[in-house]
């Protein structure tokens, strides 16, 4: 059962970070900012791009939070399939 729970847990975590980079927000004009710049935080933008750096901390947090969730819920599924699983064995249901 250990196993499983950390299979879904990785599933959330792979699948929480893909969302959150995928549906990070935009900056006008410019679009999306690249991984790098996002994981980094604009740490590394210089020049004119600091101006940047506000939309590169915002994309981490989104990421951030997006990935956290997606880690919440590969941790609830295995609940959430044993209680599905148990109310079908009350009903008589099988697989």
């Amino acid at each position: 059962m250990k196993s499983r729970r950390q299979g879904f847990v990785v599933l959330g975590l792979v699948g929480g970070v893909v969302a959150g980079f995928l549906t990070r927000p935009s900056v006008p004009m410019v679009g999306q900012l690249p991984f790098g710049v996002v994981i980094t935080r604009g740490a590394g933008l210089k020049g004119f791009d600091q101006i940047l750096v506000g939309a590169a901390q915002d994309s981490f947090n989104h990421l951030m939070l997006i990935t956290i969730l997606g880690v919440a819920l590969g941790f609830a599924m295995p609940k959430v399939i044993g209680l599905v699983k148990g109310e079908m064995a009350a009903k008589g249901e099988t697989d």
